[in-house]
């Protein structure tokens, strides 16, 4: 069941049969190298991070990170999507995809439907946002889609210092 549609997008709640697309997205240089590496090494464990991450997250929040299906031939070219942590104040939008679907423009369309269904729909404010300071290209898609710098944060003592965005201006961080 699609949740949004978009010119060229479908976007869709992940089942476990998604685990496939999931194993493959988070052994990619780029998935480890921008987000972290989340220790997917089977099929077994992509199934597991769907069932006990993604789509629990659809049921005690009724949302979480979406898959993001190509209309053209319904592959999964990536996900996107918000994700509530205990480190930030408020939900932030999280994205990643394939690196052959990157820079095609899947990122700013899929984020900006979700961040206009997040509003009218799921009533979410602020959205956050957090990259890495390398990660250029997020920090380009963040503010594309109307989130600003906020300051740097550490989510826990042991990480490194990344960016904090919001879409509220008036958003202190706190």
């Amino acid at each position: 069941m699609f949740i949004i549609e978009t010119d060229r997008l479908y976007i869709r709640e992940f089942t476990l049969t998604d685990a496939d697309f999931i194993f493959e997205l988070m052994n990619t240089n780029e998935y480890i190298q921008n987000i972290g590496d989340r220790n997917i090494k089977t099929k077994s464990c992509a199934e597991n991070f769907l069932a006990d991450k993604l789509i629990k997250s659809y049921q005690l929040h009724g949302y979480g990170l979406f898959a993001i299906i190509r209309k053209e031939d319904d592959a999964i070219v990536g996900m996107n999507g918000f994700v509530n942590r205990e480190t930030l104040p408020h939900t932030d939008i999280g994205f990643a995809f394939l690196p052959q679907f990157m820079g095609k423009g899947y990122g700013y369309e899929s984020s900006r439907a979700l961040m206009q269904y997040a509003e009218l729909n799921l009533k979410l404010s602020p959205i956050l946002g957090i990259t890495s300071k390398t990660n250029v290209a997020s920090q380009t898609l963040l503010k594309k889609i109307g989130l600003r710098y906020i300051k740097p944060i550490t989510l826990d003592e042991e990480d490194e210092e990344i960016m904090l965005f919001s879409n509220q201006t008036e958003f202190s961080g706190e």
